[in-house]
This record gives C-alpha cells, sequence and structure tokens, in this order.
C-alpha cells in the first residue's frame, strides 16, 4: 500500500472486490492543433462482488463524439515495474499508447510515443498532486496529475483516417475510488504558443467521512517551473462562472495566476462516470476549449507571461461554480 500512496499513477484496486473504480486520462492534441483525442482506460467494480467490468473511452474533439469500448473484468492486466495498463489488445503506460481495437462502430490502431515528460514535483509527505490527502484511505476520490505536460511521437488510424501526433502534445491524469464528487471543475491546456507552457486546474467540492470541505490543486509550467496553488500550500483562490466563460484567481506568495476558461455548449462531449458501481452518470466534457493565462509577479508588479490555448480541457459539473465566490 505505501509503494502506491508515493506513486499514485499505479493500480490500486488489486484488493478490492466491489464499489472502486479507477481510471487514467490520456489527452492528445496533434502538432497543428487540428485534432485532439482523449483515451481513457480503466475498470468498474459493481456493488455485488465479482461485478463489473473494464473499458476505454475514446473522445474524438474534432468530431465532438465519444465511444465506450467495453470489455470484461478479466481482459484487464496491470504491470506496476514499469507501469503499464493493459485492455484486451491495447496498453498503456507512461512512455507509449498502443491502441488495437475494431468492432462495428470504431476501429483504432497505432502507437504513440511518450517523451520529455514533466510530472508533478511531489514529496514524501505529499506524495502525487493530492499531496498528504493520499494517505487518508477512507476518502471517496483520489486523483493525480501523472504528466503535466509531454510530447509525443507517432500515427493513429482511427475509421480509415491516418492522424500524425508527431511533434504534438499529451497530458496524463487518473481517477480512483468509490465515486467522483457530485460537483467538480476541471481545466487543462497545454498547446499554448510557447510549447513549454502547461496549466492544469482540478476543484471540487470532496466528502471526507460526514463533512465536505472545498478543496482544489493547480499547476502552472513556466520556464521549467512547476508554480503550485492548491488547498494543502494554503493557496488563495477566487472563481466565476457566467455566459460561457470561467475565470479564476489563485494566489500564493507573491505570484497570481489569473485563468480565464471560454468554451461553447456545442462542443461538449457526453462520456460516462462512475456511479453507484457502474459506469452509468453522465458527464460533458470539452477537449476544444480556449484558456487564457496571465501570471504575475506582484510583488514587483511584472506580468511574467501572458498566453492562449486551444484545444484545452473544460469539464463543469454541478453547481459548483454557479456564481462568484471565494473559497
Amino acid at each position: 500500500m505505501f509503494k502506491k500512496i508515493l506513486n499514485p499513477i499505479l493500480y490500486h484496486g488489486e484488493k478490492k472486490k466491489k464499489n472502486f473504480f479507477e481510471g487514467w486520462y490520456y489527452k492528445i492534441i496533434d502538432r497543428d492543433g487540428k485534432h485532439s483525442f482523449a483515451f481513457i482506460p480503466g475498470i468498474i467494480m459493481g456493488k455485488i462482488n465479482e461485478t463489473g467490468h473494464s473499458f476505454i473511452q475514446v473522445m474524438d474533439g474534432s468530431n465532438v463524439k465519444a465511444d465506450y469500448l467495453k470489455f470484461s473484468k478479466g481482459q484487464f492486466k496491470h504491470n506496476h515495474d514499469p507501469f503499464m495498463i493493459i485492455i484486451n489488445n491495447s496498453y498503456f503506460s507512461l512512455t507509449e499508447i498502443n491502441l488495437n481495437h475494431y468492432d462495428n462502430n470504431i476501429h483504432i490502431f497505432g502507437s504513440i510515443k511518450i517523451v520529455d515528460v514533466v510530472k508533478w514535483p511531489d514529496s514524501l509527505i505529499n506524495p502525487g498532486s493530492m499531496g498528504f490527502y493520499n494517505y487518508l484511505l477512507f476518502m471517496e476520490c483520489y486523483s493525480h496529475v501523472c504528466c503535466l505536460d509531454g510530447g509525443i511521437v507517432g500515427e493513429l488510424m482511427i475509421n480509415k483516417h491516418k492522424y500524425d501526433f508527431t511533434g504534438g502534445k499529451i497530458y496524463i491524469e487518473k481517477n480512483w475510488g468509490k465515486r467522483f464528487p457530485e460537483n467538480y471543475l476541471w481545466l487543462q491546456a497545454n498547446n499554448f504558443l510557447d510549447k513549454s507552457v502547461a496549466l492544469t486546474v482540478s476543484l471540487g467540492r470532496v466528502p471526507l467521512g460526514s463533512f465536505h470541505f472545498n478543496g482544489f490543486l493547480a499547476a502552472f509550467l513556466w520556464k521549467n517551473n512547476v508554480y503550485k496553488f492548491t488547498t494543502i500550500n494554503r493557496s488563495k483562490i477566487e472563481l466565476c462562472n457566467n455566459h460561457n466563460k470561467i475565470k479564476l484567481s489563485f494566489k500564493k506568495d507573491n505570484y497570481l495566476l489569473n485563468v480565464e476558461a471560454f468554451y461553447k455548449n456545442d462542443e461538449f462531449i457526453k462520456i460516462l462516470a462512475p456511479q453507484n458501481g457502474d459506469m452509468v452518470r453522465t458527464v460533458k466534457e470539452s477537449i476544444t476549449s480556449c484558456i487564457r493565462v496571465e501570471f504575475m509577479d506582484t510583488k514587483k508588479e511584472m506580468m511574467l507571461f501572458q498566453g492562449v490555448s486551444n484545444n484545452a480541457g473544460v469539464e463543469i459539473v454541478g453547481n459548483l461554480v454557479k456564481e462568484k465566490k471565494s473559497l
């Protein structure tokens, strides 16, 4: 168990029999920013012992559609060293995505090599992006940013169309536990003009026993440094959602990070999420939105970075950002 706490990317469900899910999220963009896809391999265990299934969700941002590829639990395999998830004839790691699937709805084949991975900086006390919360074994949902930013090399053939992803970008995260939070927000961007810049943001109303708390984490990669704004390091946050635009401000010491996410309702893709031991909850996610970032040093009164990323990820569930508020 201690090994998995210190390495959150690893599979946590070896001893789970029921009411558990675990899924990894791989989002890729081609070099020219014309095509974005996301692949979600995972496993769900039902409320009754030994029930459930494994799956791969395929999100196509350009065509605003998703395919849900369902497999048996027995077709899910994993490896710890090195990390790898295998589902049927496809596998996923921190160095490669290899897809090989054919059915009446989708034919997808090819390999993507992952290079220049930038991980979330962590420590023994605060492992992974959730930090010391990983040591609390009774939480309902955990998450981890596996790859804040990275490059990709390779091609995929999807329904007879060849996509060249060489020179593109990748982002990887994962979630596991009993269920997703009822209310949460997720933003992600690494398709800026400056290809060395990346952003991830997550916040939600997190159940903790009989209580709830508003937790958040944000990381901004700039000039090879990762600036973290989190509940754990006592950063401040303000947020507002109004007219298809989300505005957030994060403050830690002398750094201020302003984020604006612009989205259209018709670019959201319906995907499935865990609920009551099955993948039956429908949520909506965009991987073709726009995010604008400002990063400032308030002590020096200096603007350090301004930029816009297309093909950004946006997911809004529940009423967490219904109106302007501070957390």
